[in-house]
């Protein structure tokens, strides 16, 4: 006789997304290059860890920079040392944010996914 293994336990995951017009100027993905570059201090270490690549990578931290006051991300050229890169103290802050949005989104929709997950299939 074959045990049935368990289904993995649902969760759920909002998606916060910062924009202007058609351009996202903020949201998971990019978050999650922000501390993947916080953690590395390398745009490829970052690019790498999150299976990007380096121009995606440097792509989405132009956007990043365009899109607020200041840059969040200040890059230091290659050489012996392959480059430097580095949160700014805006980065930081815009990174801290974001983050606290998302725990209070769903801080904000418990309620409602605790009684959703009581309906779905075991």
């Amino acid at each position: 006789m074959t045990r049935r293994s368990r289904p993995p336990e649902p969760t759920v995951r909002p998606r916060i997304r910062v924009s202007r017009a058609e351009e996202i100027l903020l949201g998971p993905g990019k978050a999650d290059l922000l501390e993947a570059i916080r953690r590395s201090g390398r745009l490829r270490g970052a690019a790498d860890e999150l299976g990007m690549s380096y121009m995606r990578a440097w792509k989405l931290v132009q956007m990043l920079n365009r899109g607020f006051r200041e840059p969040l991300v200040r890059t230091e050229r290659g050489g012996a040392g392959h480059g430097k890169t580095t949160l700014t103290p805006m980065g930081e802050s815009v990174l801290a944010l974001y983050r606290t949005m998302e725990r209070s989104s769903l801080a904000a929709i418990d309620p409602a996914w605790k009684r959703l997950k009581s309906l779905l299939a075991s």
